[in-house]
């Protein structure tokens, strides 16, 4: 696609999962009685923490990539992240055997660290701000002609996020929810998209810390919110909502739920004790939106995208 102000429909969505397929995993949904018991609804998780580079991210890396042309390919990609999407961008470009330049916050999580470093990723560290990872994008775009891969606002990239909803109802279709982790917004908007050209009657929810809720201020205020300073256990859900995306949001009338973040933490015991699989928190705040809306969700059938497994074993939040 075009300009990052174009924004994608589901045949962009579509076109996405063929052009990903020979690379990505076909992830699982897993089911658990007992936490459809303690919630009063049928859940259904889709399992991104079993993806490629261990989040759902390399879906959209993945579709960026190999939607450049030969030309703006050789001189490779860059990006900023605060891991997941780095990992996935520079893991994307090794299929593709180009070079992938990441720049990454100090101070960020270890294990995506590592994960972009084994991907063959050239780090660059920042400060914490965003202008700080736009600005050392930018300089690394320069300097290379890298092609810039927004980690959240390129239509290739929302267009490729979207695949998971598309996915997940492929394997479990008539549900009447789909709800997904909410930062940036590239998968909110992706999966919103997905889910309105594949389904009529599945209306989509988006999980955002209370300690980051920029999305939710953002919708209720009919503008975008930009200002508030993020506060989060929820490292993969920090950066401040895209404008592209929140169009989007506002176009498909997306609600958004908050949780705090012992909320989150609670439900990512919950998981790993139920489900018996590694989530990392920002995943867990769909679960936690569930347990804390029970009445709103009960006897329905919903999708929950769990987007990441790239956790920290060294500083559990327990």
């Amino acid at each position: 696609m075009g300009s990052e102000s174009v924004k994608p429909g589901f045949s962009d969505i579509l076109a996405a999962a063929a052009r990903i397929a020979p690379y990505a995993h076909v992830t699982p949904v897993l089911r658990s009685s007992s936490i459809n018991e303690m919630v009063g609804a049928d859940l259904f998780f889709k399992c991104e923490n079993f993806q490629r580079a261990g989040a759902f991210k390399f879906r959209g890396a993945c579709n960026a990539v190999w939607n450049l042309d030969e030309k703006a390919a050789a001189n490779g990609v860059v990006t900023h992240s605060s891991g997941n999407h780095g990992a996935a961008l520079a893991l994307a470009a090794k299929t593709r055997n180009i070079p992938a330049y990441i720049v990454v916050p100090e101070g960020a999580n270890p294990a995506k660290l590592k994960a972009i470093e084994q991907a063959g990723g050239k780090i660059t560290f920042c400060g914490n701000t965003m202008q700080d990872r736009d600005n050392a994008a930018e300089k690394i775009r320069q300097a290379t002609a890298a092609a810039m891969i927004h980690p959240y606002t390129h239509p290739d990239v929302i267009a490729g996020q979207g695949t998971a909803a598309l996915e997940c109802l492929q394997q479990s279709p008539a549900l009447d929810f789909m709800i997904a982790p909410v930062g940036g917004g590239g998968l909110i908007s992706g999966t919103a998209i997905a889910v309105a050209g594949k389904s009529k009657n599945c209306r989509v929810i988006g999980a955002e810390p209370s300690g980051a809720a920029d999305a939710y201020q953002s919708l209720q205020a009919n503008k975008r919110i930009t200002d508030i300073v993020s506060n989060t256990i929820c490292d993969g859900l920090r950066a401040t909502i895209g404008e592209i995306n929140l169009q989007i949001m506002q176009e498909r009338n997306i609600e958004i739920f908050t949780v705090s973040d012992q909320e989150t933490i609670e439900a990512m015991r919950l998981i790993w004790e139920r489900l018996k699989i590694l989530v990392e928190p920002s995943c867990a705040t769909v679960q936690a939106a569930i347990t804390k809306n029970k009445t709103q969700f009960a006897g329905k059938k919903i999708g929950l995208i769990i987007t990441g497994g790239n956790v920290d074993l060294s500083a559990m939040p327990w």
